[in-house]
Order: C-alpha cells, then structure tokens, then sequence
C-alpha cells in the first residue's frame, strides 16, 4: 500500500464519465462491498471530498497498483 495510506481509485460510469479519487483502503473495501449489495447509493470519503454514487450507474472500479512517481 501506498505510504500516504491512501490508494487511487478510477470509477466509471454508464454514461461514460469517469471520477478518479484518493481513498483509504477502508473505503476501497466498503465500495467494492457495496457493488454487490441491494442498495442503490453509496458514500464515499476520499482525501478532499465526500462524494455519493449512484451505484447502478458504476460499471467499473479501477484500483490503481503502481507506487506513486515523480518524473519518468
């Protein structure tokens, strides 16, 4: 994991647009629980914004696993 304790994470959405955020694992795990679950919206806190899915519109979550760098 990250040393920030934070993962970034890429949701798409049916319509096309996609969100990218900062989250903790905790919220990773929580979202990717919801996903399967019967409720339709879903609260997420990243690192500067709460922000609440319309989880029938998610298609996909991407987590991303390569270490943050700087440069090339």
């Amino acid at each position: 994991m990250p040393e920030s304790g934070y993962r970034r994470i890429d949701i798409g959405f049916h319509a096309g647009p996609v969100l990218s955020l900062r989250v903790p694992e905790d919220q990773y795990t929580a979202l990717k629980g919801a996903l399967g679950g019967s409720e339709r919206w879903h609260e997420v806190e990243s690192e500067d914004a709460t922000v609440t899915l319309d989880l029938s519109q998610v298609i996909y979550v991407r987590l991303d696993t390569e270490r943050d760098r700087v440069g090339f």
